[in-house]
C-alpha cells in the first residue's frame, strides 16, 4: 500500500485567522477540484473523499497568519493520479483573494510499522442518539470510550473497503490505546447556509494494534484522514515509528 503527500507552499494575500484558516483551505482545494472534470465528478458525489489535509505551517502564536508571509500545508492522499492533477490545479488558482499556491512538492510514503498516531488537526466523529440524532462524540457529552473507539474503527474500515475495493477482515479494533490530548473539545470552523458551523473534535494520541489489519487501517488513516469532516481538515494525522 503507498500513499501521495503533497507539500504546498501558500503566499497570503491577506491575514488568515486560526479560526478561519480551515474553511479557507477546504473552498480552495475544493474550488481547483472543480476545475476539472474527472475531480468535479468526485467532489459532487456522496463518496468518501479520496484525501485529507493539514493546517497551516508554521502556527503563528497570536494564531493569526500574516499577509504577505508564505506558509506550508499538506495534502494527502491514496490516488496518485489525484495529487498529480492538483499539483497543476492548485497553482492555477490564481484569483483567489486569499491565497496564492507558489510550489508543490509531490512524495511517496510507502507503508511501514506505525507505533503510534497523532492527530494534528480535530479528529470529528458523529455518534447516534436514541431520537436518531447525531451528536459530536465529547467527554462531556459522552465519555465513552469504547463507542469512540468503536465509531473510529467502523469508518475506517469502510473506508478500506472503498478505497482497496477489497473486504478487509479485521480480527479487533485496531486500537490498542487512545489518550486524549485536549481538556476541551476542539472545533473546526466553516459557514453552512449564511451560519457559523463548529465541528466538534478532539485530539487523539493512539498505539494502534501490531496485527497486519490494523496496521493497514492505522497506515490509511494517513492517507484520507481518521474519522468525519476530513474534506474540512479534520483528522489529519501524523505518525511515528513509519519510515518513509
Amino acid at each position: 500500500m503507498k500513499q501521495f503527500e503533497l507539500t504546498c507552499v501558500a503566499y497570503l494575500k491577506r491575514d488568515i485567522t486560526f479560526k478561519e484558516s480551515f474553511e479557507i483551505l477546504s473552498k480552495y482545494i475544493s474550488f481547483s477540484m472543480c476545475q476539472d472534470r474527472l475531480l468535479l465528478s468526485q467532489h459532487t458525489s456522496n463518496i468518501f473523499n479520496n484525501y485529507n489535509f493539514g493546517g497551516f505551517y508554521p502556527i503563528e502564536k497570536d494564531k493569526t497568519y500574516k499577509r504577505e508571509n508564505s506558509y506550508s500545508f499538506t495534502i494527502r492522499s491514496v490516488d496518485e493520479d489525484f495529487i498529480d492533477l492538483m499539483s497543476n490545479l492548485l497553482r492555477l488558482n490564481i484569483n483567489n483573494p486569499n491565497l496564492q499556491i507558489l510550489t508543490t512538492t509531490k512524495k511517496i510514503i510507502h507503508q511501514n510499522f506505525i507505533t503510534e498516531l497523532y492527530s494534528a488537526t480535530p479528529v470529528i466523529v458523529t455518534v447516534p442518539m436514541e431520537d436518531k440524532k447525531a451528536l459530536y462524540w465529547t467527554m462531556e457529552q459522552s465519555g465513552d470510550i469504547m463507542l469512540l473507539q468503536k465509531q473510529l474503527h467502523d469508518n475506517m474500515e469502510k473506508k478500506y473497503n472503498y478505497f482497496c475495493n477489497q473486504k478487509i477482515k479485521p480480527i479487533q479494533n485496531f486500537i490498542q490505546l487512545i489518550e486524549i490530548k485536549n481538556t476541551n473539545p476542539q472545533t473546526i470552523q466553516i459557514t453552512k447556509n449564511g451560519k457559523t458551523v463548529r465541528l466538534f473534535g478532539n485530539k487523539f494520541k493512539i498505539v494502534p494494534n501490531e496485527d497486519e489489519v490494523s496496521q493497514k487501517l492505522a497506515f490509511l488513516s494517513l492517507g484520507v484522514g481518521l474519522g468525519e469532516k476530513n474534506s474540512f481538515g479534520g483528522g489529519f494525522m501524523m505518525s511515528k515509528g513509519a519510515r518513509r
